[in-house]
């Protein structure tokens, strides 16, 4: 049955190849990166064959940045490390370009059919294989544990969707989980899981992003900026669809009450709508939908600036819109306060990881089981805040009761913030001290 159910999907991803390339094609339209070297996708090279090589597969941009931060605690163990670094999607690929040394070589995931992952393989001839958080492919899997590529899950997670749907497919996840080298999980409700599938956790580590440390130079340059207004800002930080609409709904008169600047200063703001009482900045999660999230809230009567057009400093308008790549740690320096995206619609919700470190308090909508763990750790810790809805959230921030009319109280969150993505570290070094037996096979001049 086992072999029957993997020969079935074999031929589910062949037949798929059309569409992808065809898909490949209509988003490079609007993301140029989907257009280059498409060929690595299907398992053909134009550089030369390699060997000896540490592989890390870090699917997008929030995997990439994970991985980022492996890589750096991996490379003061293993100085001659070499790097393969795949990726599924541009975004990733672009933010590991920055991650390559001389020597090293970044080229798509391939394609989970037995011919594209056996060229891959074939061509590449990894020692080790570190797949980030979620990434367990059948075919890939099965031809690793073949070639006898010793493959580990590192910072995993897996929620209960996820659990759910691959128990429904036993007959394929299983055999994949089971036939990882090692596994280490983030949080004990996914080693819990990943277990039931067979996964062959070795230790609960926690998250890495949780070791990475935002940008100096953009915290320093948002907060300045913050500085300079006469309003507080809230950002919705790496909005999903749908939920910019929901907030541009409810930019409406608000409230009569004063709003108080976080220097404590009252601000008498009449029967002024919120959006002239408060600074609004929206920041999408996907660049592809920059330009349609900027007509959505001109279409709603609201004025619009880009951080692309921005000079010397943001330009007045009810929305600042936040579409540029890599400028969170600005966005959450310029913020007061926090909506996280993907957590108003049923999405799962994003990383609140990152506006912690940069002291910024988050109010989260119901729907964060993508990060479940981190979310409910956030809440006990004061640095975080949960509500039902978005109506609830700006309620919850610009309300009568709300956080920018109590300044103690978002001073009191500002330093739960800090604290607590200062105490969650660790991870990075004990990932990467777990790895260093088999790392440094590789990095030792012998194996070259």
């Amino acid at each position: 049955m086992q072999r029957a159910v993997l020969a079935l999907y074999t031929l589910l991803t062949r037949l798929a190849q059309p569409l992808l390339k065809r898909k490949l094609t209509r988003r490079a339209q609007a993301e140029p990166g989907y257009g280059v070297a498409v060929p690595e996708r299907f398992g053909h090279y134009t550089h030369p064959p390699t060997d000896g090589v540490l592989w890390l597969h870090a699917v997008s941009l929030g995997e990439t940045r994970a991985a980022a931060v492996l890589l750096d605690a991996l490379r003061q163990r293993c100085p001659g490390l070499r790097l393969l670094l795949t990726h599924g999607t541009a975004t990733g690929r672009a933010e590991g370009a920055k991650l390559l040394r001389p020597g090293d070589l970044q080229v798509w995931q391939p394609w989970d059919t037995p011919e594209a992952v056996q060229r891959f393989l074939a061509h590449h001839r990894p020692r080790v294989g570190v797949l980030m958080e979620t990434e367990v492919w059948p075919n890939l899997v099965a031809a690793c544990q073949a070639n006898g590529v010793p493959l580990v899950l590192a910072n995993a997670r897996l929620n209960e969707r996820s659990w759910q749907s691959a128990r429904r497919l036993g007959w394929l996840s299983r055999p994949a989980y089971a036939a990882l080298h090692a596994v280490y999980a983030q949080g004990e409700a996914d080693a819990v899981r990943l277990r039931d599938l067979g996964a062959p956790v070795q230790a609960v580590l926690g998250n890495l992003k949780f070791d990475a440390r935002p940008h100096a130079g953009q915290l320093a340059q948002g907060r300045t900026w913050r500085a300079g207004q006469d309003r507080p800002v809230v950002v919705l930080a790496s909005a999903r669809e749908g939920e910019e609409a929901a907030l541009a709904q409810i930019l409406k008169p608000f409230s009569a009450q004063a709003l108080v600047k976080p220097d404590g200063v009252a601000m008498d703001s009449g029967a002024i709508p919120t959006r002239q009482t408060v600074q609004w900045l929206v920041v999408p999660r996907h660049p592809q939908r920059f330009d349609a999230v900027a007509e959505l809230l001109q279409s709603r009567g609201l004025s619009v600036s880009r951080r692309s057009s921005w000079g010397e400093h943001p330009e007045p308008a009810d929305v600042w819109l936040g579409d540029s790549l890599g400028e969170m740690a600005l966005y959450y320096g310029l913020s007061d306060v926090a909506l996280l995206g993907g957590s108003f619609e049923p999405l799962g919700g994003q990383n609140l990881i990152e506006a912690t470190a940069c002291g910024c308090p988050v109010v989260m909508g119901p729907s964060v089981f993508n990060f479940q763990e981190p979310a409910d750790a956030a809440l006990r810790a004061g640095a975080a805040l949960q509500t039902d809805s978005m109506a609830d959230a700006v309620q919850e921030v610009v309300g009568p009761h709300g956080v920018l009319r109590a300044p103690g109280r978002l001073a009191a969150l500002r330093q739960a913030a800090s604290r607590f993505g200062a105490q969650q570290g660790g991870a990075a070094a004990a990932t990467a001290e777990r790895l260093a037996p088999l790392l440094n096979e590789i990095s030792s001049p012998a194996s070259r």
